[in-house]
Order: C-alpha cells, then sequence, then structure tokens
C-alpha cells in the first residue's frame, strides 16, 4: 500500500505532463494495483493482523484505494467461491470463452456506485491540474489491466475447463516458477494450493508449491 500511495504520487504529481517514462511506470502500477487487491484478498481469510478490526480495516482501505471497491460484497462472494469453485453456485466462475467470462466477472464486482465515483476523483484531479493523459494511465488503464491480469492467472487459468472429479477445489496451478509466479500474480497461480490452504498468506504459497510439484497441473 505504500509502494502504491508512492507510484501513484510520482505519476500524478500536478503540472506534470506527458513523458516517455510514464510507460516505464505503468508496468509497476499495475503489479502494485494487483498488490492491493491481493492484500485484500489475505485480509477476506483473516491473514493480514490478528485483530479482526484491524485486519478488516487495511483490507478495506486497500479495496477503496483500487476503484472504491467494498470489502462487505465481496468478502461473502470470495467465500462462496471457496465453498463452491468453478460450479454453478461460484459468482466468480462462468461456462464461456476468456472475454465473455471476463465481462462477467466484471458485471459481478462493479458496481455504478464505483463508476461515479472513480468519474468525481478524475475530474478532482483535472480540477487541481494534473493532466489527462496521467489520470488516464495511472487512474483508469492501470486499474483496468490490473483486473485482467488477476481474472486471467487467478481466475480463468486455474479454473477452465474440466476438472478432476476427486478434485473437491476443482483448479490448477501453474509450473514450479517462483519469479514467474510472482510477477505474473503474486504467486496466486499457485491456486490449486491456494483453495488447499487457504490460511497461508500470498507469500507462503511457494513453499507449499514446492510440496505439490509433483501432482499440480501445469496452465500456463
Amino acid at each position: 500500500m505504500l509502494l502504491w500511495t508512492l507510484v501513484m504520487f510520482a505519476a500524478l504529481r500536478v503540472g506534470d505532463g506527458f513523458h516517455w517514462s510514464l510507460f516505464l511506470l505503468l508496468p509497476v502500477a499495475i503489479h502494485l494495483y494487483t498488490g492491493l487487491f491481493i492484500t485484500a484478498h489475505d485480509g477476506m481469510h483473516g491473514l493480514i493482523h490478528p485483530s479482526k478490526r484491524v485486519n478488516r480495516l487495511i483490507a478495506t482501505v486497500c479495496l477503496w484505494l483500487f476503484a472504491f471497491n467494498r470489502f462487505s460484497v465481496l468478502y461473502p462472494k470470495h467465500h462462496l467461491h471457496h465453498a463452491h469453485p468453478a460450479q454453478e453456485e461460484d459468482p466468480d466462475f462462468a461456462p464461456f470463452g476468456f472475454w465473455r467470462w471476463y465481462l462477467k466477472f466484471l458485471m459481478e464486482y462493479v458496481s455504478w456506485s464505483q463508476v461515479v465515483l472513480v468519474a468525481l476523483v478524475f475530474n478532482l484531479g483535472l480540477y487541481l491540474g494534473i493532466s489527462e493523459i496521467r489520470l488516464l494511465l495511472f487512474y483508469a488503464v492501470a486499474p483496468i489491466l490490473s483486473t485482467l491480469q488477476l481474472f486471467y492467472f487467478g481466475t480463468y487459468l486455474p479454473h477452465r475447463g474440466e476438472h478432476d472429479e476427486q478434485d473437491e477445489h476443482r483448479a490448477r496451478s501453474q509450473s514450479l516458477n517462483h519469479w514467474k509466479a510472482f510477477f505474473t500474480c503474486y504467486f496466486f497461480g499457485y491456486h490449486h494450493e491456494h483453495h488447499a490452504a487457504p490460511w497461508l498468506a500470498w507469500w507462503q504459497l511457494p513453499q507449499l508449491r514446492e510440496i505439490n510439484k509433483s501432482t499440480s497441473v501445469d496452465t500456463l
């Protein structure tokens, strides 16, 4: 959250216009937006802090920074996903191709109130003198591409297609490569491990993946 704040402060400096270096900063911003959501996700599993109140507060702030998502909406839906992975009751699942599934995924979680709040902040930024191109890149393009990253590596690849009937988690994991797993989605490509042990924080998943490396299916 601190790194995201620092990068956004650098990217949205008042009075600065376009510079080619922004395109070097954009992938960093996308990765940190994804990190905001992964942190909030750990909060949905009670893994950020021993105090439930502190845990929920941090998760709530992370979600608000990420386009005004709401903990009260995501928490019950995420636990439905864990209870019924890749089934009809799973709000994250859809028996469609990639783009149609992604659209359904967005419609499940994005509300009109979020769109209005993002538009208000965007226009406030313009009023304060932040250049339009910077706002578009770091307050619109970056979070949108982050949702695409989260969906592709954390939902679509692990849960698409047929699954072993004996696998209650109906999830797969990407091949063992910790660098790739971190930069693609904070180890969330080790998705079978997450479903098998949701009490592990994102940074602990590689340890379990090492143990399971001979049994999980490569999806990438």
